[in-house]
């Protein structure tokens, strides 16, 4: 089911991602865990976090299922409905932030020294600029996603990471003050190329039709953008409680959860994603036993990619560090409290993979309120930490593990019946079992040097670890195996 349909998505997706890992080995390169790499990490990314937090998740659990019964006048009505909302709601936050941006910097990072504070609220005025294009692009990608036009969805991450990394490396020639312009012109560069080629992606409108469509209703709305949004918060929350260690850890958490997301999003996200549509026809066709094969593959599917990706971590971690971004200015205190607090994330991954595609079955369903809940406890238990005064990048990814492994138990337990008959325990079994021996086996015979001096030896065993434990698990799995043959 997923190997076919997925293998293009795949190659494009690994593509932009990896464009997105050289875009963040470029901002270590030129501004290391600096006060300065917090900035450029906060002003880069903010448009498109909000974009996702408001937009992006909540209107492919929205549309997605109301797409599904609909002709293509009524897709394209519904989409142009939801553009001139997004629109106005996009200049109204761009506002605001522009506004607060003061306020809005000692909530995010607190790290950053009082001397850079006001280039730093110059980079949030750029920031609030590219808010509009960010959120009419999230619902362009979803109606990219719906046509399952993986190109136009996949090749827009693309077009924006090559702007950027081209913005940072001008960035990095420079000193502060001209650092801040040239990362903000890449970025309304990026924001407004993307638009571009989704629009140009987007399926001709044919003859127009009259804005009559219903509209899903404001409560939906609300539990899907919490439902979606919560789950992209807890880490950037992390990072902001982060920044309050001082000068560069906002820049260092960053790069740490760059080793869990990239996994995250290339495995786990991505085999929900293309289970969505198959889930959301069966469950809504009225014959749940239908949904039955494709939830159990996609459980299947993403727990054994997440053990693969822990696996790979146990044994890598370091050399990975090192790779991405031991480069320029990044210092080596800085460099090892990226790869430990990326492996004491990884572990997350594993509860992520449960939840992600069990949140599908909710949204299908319409029944988003168990998750938010579960997702705004999580998020309660990060901000109890801070106002304990924990702000050690290693102990908040752990709170963040916690957090995920409280989420995906309420997710299954929502499902229902269902929540234990779908998952598919054997398979499971395995590639738990598969990670165990591997865990066990690099802490009993991984060499001290390759931690410390060579790449080559420990990448290669970190491959061969996930290796090791897909294959297991393809072996005794037969659920993963008509995954991957469909």
């Amino acid at each position: 089911m997923f190997l076919r349909a997925g293998a293009l998505s795949l190659a494009l997706l690994l593509a932009s991602r990896l464009l997105g890992v050289v875009r963040e080995s470029s901002l270590a390169a030129a501004f290391g865990s600096s006060g300065l790499a917090d900035v450029a990490v906060l002003a880069l990314s903010l448009p498109d976090w909000i974009a996702s937090v408001l937009a992006s998740g909540a209107l492919a659990y929205v549309l997605l299922p109301a797409w599904a019964g609909q002709g293509a006048q009524q897709v394209a009505a519904l989409q142009r409905r939801v553009a001139r909302v997004l629109v106005v709601g996009g200049v109204v936050l761009a506002l605001l932030l522009a506004l607060l941006a003061a306020p809005v910097l000692r909530g995010l990072a607190a790290g950053v020294p009082a001397a850079m504070q006001p280039l730093a609220v110059q980079a949030l005025w750029w920031s609030a600029a590219a808010v509009p294009p960010a959120l009419l692009a999230s619902l362009w990608a979803t109606r990219a996603q719906h046509e399952r036009d993986f190109i136009g969805l996949y090749g827009a991450n693309l077009v924006v990471n090559l702007v950027l990394i081209g913005a940072i490396a001008a960035a990095g020639l420079g000193g502060s003050s001209a650092a801040v312009p040239a990362l903000g012109l890449g970025l309304l560069a990026a924001m407004g190329l993307r638009l571009l080629w989704l629009r140009a992606r987007l399926p001709a409108a044919g003859v127009p039709a009259a804005d009559v469509v219903a509209v899903p209703a404001a409560p939906l709305w609300l539990w899907a953008v919490l439902g979606a949004g919560l789950p992209l918060a807890l880490p950037f929350v992390a990072r902001s409680i982060a920044s309050q260690a001082g000068e560069g850890a906002l820049a260092t958490f960053n790069y740490a959860w760059k080793l869990v997301e990239l996994p995250l999003v290339l495995a786990i996200q991505l085999v929900a994603s293309l289970a969505f549509p198959a889930i959301a026809r069966a469950l809504a066709s009225g014959r749940e036993e239908a949904a039955g094969a494709p939830v159990r593959q996609a459980f299947a599917l993403a727990w054994a990619l997440a053990c693969a990706a822990v696996a790979a971590l146990a044994v890598g971690a370091p050399a990975l560090a090192r790779l991405l971004f031991g480069w320029g200015r990044m210092d080596a205190a800085a460099l090892e409290q990226v790869w430990r607090w990326g492996l004491a994330g990884s572990w997350g991954l594993l509860p992520q993979a449960l939840a992600a595609v069990a949140l599908t079955v909710l949204a299908s369903r319409k029944r988003m309120v168990p998750a938010v809940g579960a997702y705004g406890a999580a998020l309660l238990l990060l901000l109890g930490a801070a106002a304990s005064g924990v702000a050690d990048g290693q102990v908040l990814m752990q709170l963040l593990n916690a957090g995920y492994t409280v989420v995906a138990i309420v997710c299954l337990a929502a499902m229902g019946p269902e929540g234990l008959r779908w998952l598919p325990g054997r398979a499971m079994a395995w590639s738990a079992a598969g990670l165990a021996g591997v865990v066990i086996a690099a802490r009993a015979g991984l060499p001290a040097t390759w931690r410390e001096d060579g790449l080559l030896a420990p990448l290669f065993a970190a491959a061969a670890a996930a290796t090791l434990v897909l294959l297991f698990t393809l072996w005794r799995s037969p659920e993963l195996r008509q995954a991957l043959r469909r």
